[in-house]
């Protein structure tokens, strides 16, 4: 029904049908549309005189700051209707984006705002609801008035034989006859019929601004490429956050890693040529251990430079790196690789960063005995599926029953973030997106979508 005001958030059934015409959402919902005609009607004279007084104009320069004028006064209009939409319907409909002008000055404000398609929208809302509102305040008042009206008449219809020489309310009347609604029977009649005009009201209410919803968002929201720029904005922040936290991942294992044992072995290695005279069995000693150093910083670099992009992926594609990658997993893993083509080299690389990740999460907290990887192409769509035997619970937010299943894991290998969020966020910047199946006890399965790109 609505919020815990409105008779009852788990009421259901014939409890909601009856409740519905004293519930706090048919109150807002019968306001707003009790407000959107005289509103309505304002935005429409305005906006109707400032546009042909502007159009008028237009042959001198005096049209074009009236226009622009108009258009910033329609989206102050939808600055009221958002608010109204959101105060007594409970719509989150969020501000369209501000209009900037690429220069400062007058006339580049006035370019950008007549060349708004945002503005343009909220002069033809301004339009096109008045014709609307009208409808609805009809419909929503007659409606209201005449169930409630019918629904109460056994305790006012005393007026009409009281102060009036009629029985009751005239329902029909001609030359020779006129019907009252007097009787008992036709005062029950009247009563019943106005309880299902009461009872319908909330619905029709409900449909009457459902189209004053979709015309709020539509026309008065942001539009289409508005939120696509917004989302590409925060998918453009992920990246780069995530390209940092790379950057300060290589910064650090080079450091704490290779760096600091190429400086040991710098140091044995002078250590050695100054014992090499002296005490040559010392310095063969010193020989030996640093020979062990270069193999571990080697082996070292290696595995960080398979961190940043592995040569075998380059090379032999993501069947082969893969393949690799299953091979060095603490569980067997069974890899199935169906692709047409390669990708392009991006989103062959998340592809493989993505399964390194929740591979090592298999390994580290599933408790698992088997796992599987398949990948392949479905229409203009990527997709990735690793499946694991072991407990479950993996959830969302990176964390499972006991740090179980493929979500409990940092993350790893390709960037920054921890879990299943950090991975979320990676592929929602290339348009990917991430799907969870971890029932306790029933495995996890991690489906992954990314777009083909060759």
């Amino acid at each position: 029904m609505g919020d815990g005001k409105d008779g009852g958030r788990g009421t259901s059934g014939l409890g909601a049908v009856l409740l519905a015409p004293v519930s706090g959402r048919t109150w807002r919902e019968f306001g707003y549309l009790l407000l959107g005609l005289p509103l309505s009607t304002l935005y429409f004279s305005l906006t109707i005189a400032g546009v042909s007084l502007g159009a008028g104009l237009l042959v001198t320069f005096l049209g074009v700051p009236v226009l622009a004028g108009v258009l910033a006064m329609c989206r102050g209009f939808g600055q009221v209707e958002r608010a109204r939409v959101r105060g007594l319907l409970r719509v989150p409909v969020a501000d369209p984006a501000p209009i900037r002008a690429r220069k400062s000055g007058a006339m580049p404000a006035l370019g950008a705002l007549l060349k708004s398609g945002s503005a343009w929208r909220h002069a033809l809302y301004s339009v096109i609801h008045f014709p609307w509102a009208v409808f609805a305040f009809c419909l929503a008042v007659t409606l209201w008035a005449c169930g409630w009206a019918y629904l109460l008449y056994p305790l006012w219809f005393w007026v009409f034989p009281a102060f009036t020489d009629q029985p009751g309310l005239q329902l029909f009347r001609n030359d020779d006859y006129a019907f009252y609604l007097d009787s008992p029977l036709a005062i029950a009649a009247t009563s019943l019929t106005g309880l299902a005009l009461t009872l319908a009201t909330p619905w029709v209410l409900r449909a009457l601004t459902t189209v004053d919803r979709v015309l709020v968002a539509g026309l008065l929201g942001p539009s289409r490429l508005d939120s696509r720029v917004t989302e590409l904005e925060s998918d453009r922040g992920v990246v780069v956050d995530t390209a940092a936290a790379d950057l300060r991942r290589i910064e650090r294992d080079l450091h704490d890693g290779a760096q600091a044992r190429l400086s040991a072995l710098a140091m044995d290695l002078g250590l050695a040529k100054e014992k090499l005279v002296d005490d040559p069995e010392a310095a063969v000693r010193l020989v030996d251990e640093a020979h062990g150093e270069v193999k571990v910083a080697l082996q070292e670099l290696r595995d960080l430079a398979r961190g940043i992009h592995p040569a075998v992926l380059t090379d032999r594609g993501l069947d082969a790196a893969l393949s690799s990658v299953a091979a060095r997993c603490a569980v067997p893993v069974k890899v199935a690789v169906d692709l047409p083509s390669r990708p392009a080299a991006a989103i062959e690389g998340i592809t493989y960063f993505t399964v390194c990740e929740l591979l090592q999460n298999v390994s580290k907290h599933a408790r698992a005995g088997s796992a599987s990887v398949d990948v392949w192409r479905s229409g203009d769509r990527l997709l990735i599926q690793v499946a694991d035997d072991g407990r479950g619970g993996a959830h969302r937010d990176g964390h499972s029953p006991g740090d179980s299943g493929n979500g409990a894991a940092p993350a790893s290998g390709s960037g920054s973030g921890s879990g299943l969020n950090g991975l979320t966020e990676r592929l929602g910047a290339v348009d990917g997106i991430l799907v969870v199946d971890s029932a306790p006890g029933h495995g996890t399965t991690v489906t992954a979508e990314l777009p083909w790109r060759a």
